[in-house]
Parts: structure tokens; sequence; C-alpha cells
């Protein structure tokens, strides 16, 4: 069990183990905590989970209590041998691997649609999440305890100083909510700094109509935003005409922090 963090560290003893900085572990050892993660997911019977990141099974145990069936995947072999005593024999299918270069179609075959469930360190979040949005739909939903800012990020509306690349990139494939806080107290070692949960729930359909061709849409929205101080006609320049910019309703004296995905898509239909 790791219901404390004296528990949490009896068992990293046990095993030889200890949270390593380069994979950005922080353990979670408070069970309220872990409780609401779970209760937030809505995971329930008949709902298949897959949780990437599981640490030492607290989240894990409290996802099987709600009757899902759950996947973890984990990438530290050191935790993998952890994960087969403590929590597989809970019913818990336990895959050692990174989940940046998973096969996730192979990974979810079981069932048409997943909900995901995941404590990602900093380095990992964003590009993470963005891939997962591109390349595998089988994931409608996802809970993920992220950085504050990363949080924020992902949430942001346009016209708000968080608001970026990845805030259109998630908005292109579904809304975002941040859902919660998490405290450094209930982590172990305690991070420097706060978390947030974010529940993402993936749309039907991209916000912008099939008409849109996504890799120039995004081609554009990297453009803008890679130089984002900038006037859309100076950032964009070479890639949006004048005459492109009337058509799509876009001020091309804009800053790309002002567009929402709609009239990113807009924009990307009149350079077509």
């Amino acid at each position: 069990m790791t219901d404390s963090p004296r528990q949490a560290a009896e068992l990293l003893a046990r095993h030889g183990l200890a949270p390593r900085r380069a994979l950005g572990q922080n353990f979670v050892v408070d069970p309220n905590t872990v409780r609401r993660i779970a209760r937030l997911a809505g995971a329930g019977p008949g709902d298949h989970v897959v949780e990437i990141g599981p640490g030492l099974g607290a989240l894990t145990r409290a996802l099987v209590a709600t009757g899902a069936a759950v996947t973890a995947i984990e990438v530290d072999h050191g935790l993998v041998e952890v994960l087969e005593a403590e929590i597989a024999p809970l019913g818990v299918r336990i895959v050692e691997a990174d989940a940046r270069t998973v096969d996730w179609a192979d990974l979810l075959a079981a069932a048409p649609a997943w909900s995901l469930v995941a404590n990602l360190p900093y380095n990992v979040a964003t590009p993470l999440i963005a891939d997962l949005l591109d390349g595998v739909p089988a994931i409608a939903r996802m809970l993920v305890m992220v950085q504050r800012e990363v949080a924020e990020r992902l949430v942001a509306a346009p016209g708000t100083k968080a608001y970026g690349a990845v805030s259109v990139k998630v908005a292109y494939w579904a809304t975002a909510t941040v859902v919660g806080r998490v405290p450094p107290t209930v982590f172990l070692p305690r991070p420097k700094v706060e978390s947030a949960l974010v529940a993402v729930e993936r749309r039907p359909a991209p916000a912008v109509g099939p008409e849109v061709d996504r890799d120039r849409l995004f081609e554009l929205v990297r453009a803008g935003f890679g130089q984002r101080r900038k006037m859309l006609r100076r950032s964009l320049a070479g890639l949006v005409t004048p005459q492109a910019f009337e058509a799509a309703g876009v001020r091309p004296d804009a800053r790309a922090e002002e567009l929402s995905v709609e009239a990113w898509g807009r924009l990307a239909e009149a350079v077509a």
C-alpha cells in the first residue's frame, strides 16, 4: 500500500528503488487525492482505462475500485516489478513501455473507446497530449495531472496570456477544463510547483470542418505563434496573402493569440 509517504518510502526501500528525477517521478501518496482523481475520471464498470505512469500504483488501485478494466503503462523497469507484485493481482494489465513510442493501436485493441488517466511529468506532458489527440482517436477522454502552468495553456482561451499553439491544438480536437488543483504536499518527493487536473473530452468531430486541411492549419498556427509578438501579416508573410486575410475575415494586423481555432480554420481554408 502507498497511502502515506511512509508507506511509499517503505515500499521503495523494499525494492531498492528511489524516485528518479530524470523521469520526473513524483508519486501521489494521499488516498483522498487518488479517490478524487478516479471520481473525476468518470470511470466505472464496463469502462476501459489506460493509465500512464502508475508509479507505485496508488491511483491504479483507486481506478480498479471503480470497476473499470485498467491497463497501466510504466517505463521504469524497477517500478514495473513493483506493479507486477503489488497491482497485477488486482486484475490490472501492466505494460512496460514508453507512452511516447508505444504502439497505441495494438495496446488499445481490446475496446473501441478508452479513458486515459495520467500523472504527467512537465517535460513530456504537452507533446504527449498533443500526439494522443492527433493520433489515438480511441482515447475519448483524458484526465491528466500536470504542472499548473501547463494546465493553463491546455485550457486557455483566445486573447489570454496562456493561449498558444497547444491551446489551438486542444481546441481543434476537444474541450478542456481545469477540474481541480493538487498541492505539492500529496507527492513523494514534494515538487516545487503546483499541479492541476485537466479534463479533456474529445469532440465528435474537429472544431473546423473537413474542408480545412489540418496540416495547413497547424503550419499556420506554428508560424503565427513562433513570432507571437508580431502582427500576422509579418509572422505569416509568404504563407498568407492580403487577399486570403480578407477572404477569411481575419485582420492582418491581429496577433496569433487573438485568433480562435475557427478563425485559424478560415485562414487555412482561404490559403487553400
